[in-house]
């Protein structure tokens, strides 16, 4: 008798998980955090740290012309720099890369000059230059000029908010952003935008050649009697001024991939509108809310240039041993020429592309339009390749197509649905995959998979909008194995952007956890 009633239980257990469909579930808040240039995530690439200098000319020798011999020591942990008549110093610190985030940490300026960071080609005459000016001790401006093949073709002065404080540390922040760049001024912790400017008009830096050329430097030209000292200067991988299209990484079927007790997830790393974002990773342990910036992926399609194409699916394949996905071609907004067309891109690669800087093969997948948002499984049953993305048909729609083969030509069989959609997902819950996506309508829907049918509505108890902010989501819903405090989670992002920036903007947003229970 006894083994029979725990039989039945077992077998109401097994019914009851298997009959959970997704409208049964409520996500309740539990945490939200923005990441803007956050030290504590910094990706160390390159810096100088005066207190650990021994040798300071060996380790960062002086470029270029030096004129009238400016002084540069080591006193109490700062790099000074001082004149007795106008001089100009260019220091190497490091090597360039046109995705990092370059800081110079300043504790004072005394008298008039400029201070900042050189981006300089070692074989040409080629530079971007980034300056603080200042006048009297007093922060006055950020002169942003470059220079090409000896001249300078461009130059732009950009005003410092008044309530600068002479007397506070600050920071002067170069964010590279491929084919751009935006300049900040940090203090009290505080970072504010102070203007942008794109280069690739000039240089297109994200060519291979090119990048390997440049060279980081810290750049003076100070009047006589001036005095600049220097806490640190550094070249981080940062997570920017904020997140935005939040997607797990997975098996090729779906299923959610742990390393080491963590949740691996794709978002992007925003620095403004197209095409200045890039793809990052970042994992999180599901039991607490402790989001961490892992690293970026670059996409090589053997032109010569490193792109940073995003809203990216990448999975590993564990039949083919390889990891693989999909991108979004949004770098094409980058060509200088306006020829590239957006597309959706397969990439692989052998290296296990989560850390650091990874760098994954592409290749045209021959869906050449405005397509985005892809995410693809493995039906062992359907025995086919399937693909959950949204097309623009007067508005994005979600659709499904599906291929033979995980890099193949994909044909349309469901969709295109009616509503608008954004930040598709195929997610098993239950015993039934479903297909989830967001929405301008303040909604994220549930439709049926594989035919696309509306389902319902994803119950989501203070959701991550209010009547005034954009609603077009992505629902990065995951389900757990048993032992964690909630069976399911969804992290979700906002859209607001990034306050003070002129121009396309798409800056968005905080990232939100969830925990989803079955509805009472």
């Amino acid at each position: 008798m006894k083994k029979i009633i725990i039989f039945a239980l077992i077998a109401i257990s097994t019914l009851t998980a298997q009959s959970i469909t997704p409208d049964q579930l409520e996500f309740r808040r539990q945490a939200v955090k923005r990441i803007i240039f956050d030290k504590s995530q910094d990706i160390p690439l390159a810096g100088l740290w005066p207190a650990k200098v021994v040798g300071l000319d060996i380790m960062y020798p002086s470029l270029g012309e030096q004129l009238n011999n400016p002084q540069l020591s080591i006193s109490e942990g700062r790099l000074k720099i001082t004149a007795d008549q106008h001089a100009t110093s260019t220091r190497w610190i490091g090597a360039f890369n046109p995705f990092a985030v370059y800081n110079i940490e300043i504790n004072n300026f005394k008298g008039s000059g400029e201070v900042g960071a050189m981006f300089r080609d070692a074989d040409y005459d080629n530079r971007i230059i980034t300056m603080l000016q200042v006048d009297n001790s007093q922060y006055k401006s950020i002169k942003c000029m470059i220079i090409k093949d000896g001249q300078k073709v461009e130059s732009q002065d950009f005003e410092l908010p008044e309530k600068l404080n002479i007397s506070s540390p600050i920071i002067l922040r170069v964010q590279m952003v491929a084919v751009g760049l935006n300049l900040y001024i940090e203090q009290y912790e505080k970072s504010t935008l102070i203007g942008r400017m794109d280069f690739v008009q000039h240089f297109d830096l994200r060519k291979k050649d090119l990048m390997r050329r440049f060279e980081f430097c810290l750049y003076s030209s100070l009047e006589a009697k001036a005095v600049v000292e220097i806490d640190e200067v550094t070249e981080v991988l940062s997570p920017g001024i904020g997140q935005s299209d939040l997607r797990i990484v997975t098996y090729e079927d779906g299923s959610a991939f742990f390393k080491n007790e963590r949740l691996w997830i794709l978002v992007t790393v925003r620095g403004g509108g197209l095409p200045h974002p890039m793809q990052g990773v970042y994992s999180i342990n599901p039991s607490i809310f402790d989001i961490k910036f892992e690293g970026i992926i670059l996409y090589d399609r053997n032109d010569g240039l490193l792109r940073n194409d995003l809203a990216s699916n990448i999975f590993y394949d564990r039949n083919a041993q390889e990891w693989r996905g999909f991108t979004t071609g949004f770098s094409s907004y980058g060509d200088p020429l306006k020829k590239e067309k957006k597309q959706i891109w397969a990439v692989q690669s052998s290296r296990e592309p989560l850390q650091g800087i990874s760098i994954m093969k592409a290749k045209t997948l021959g869906l050449v339009a405005d397509y985005e948002d892809p995410q693809c499984i493995y039906d062992s049953e359907a025995k086919k390749w399937r693909m959950l993305l949204c097309e623009n048909h007067k508005g994005y729609k979600a659709v499904i197509r599906e291929s033979d083969t995980w890099d193949g030509k994909y044909e349309l069989i469901s969709g295109p649905i009616k509503i608008n959609s954004t930040g598709t997902q195929i997610q098993t819950i239950g015993d039934k995959r479903y297909a989830l996506f967001g929405s301008k309508d303040r909604t994220i829907y549930i439709y049926t998979y594989p035919d696309l049918q509306p389902y319902g509505e994803l119950n989501i108890h203070r959701p991550p909008w209010s009547d005034k902010s954009g609603t077009r989501i992505w629902p990065n819903v995951v389900p757990l194995p048993e032992g964690y405090p909630a069976p399911y989670i969804a992290l979700m992002m906002d859209r607001l952007n990034f306050p003070g920036m002129k121009g396309g903007n798409w800056t968005y947003g905080a990232m939100y956890l969830y925990h989803g229970y079955l509805k009472n």
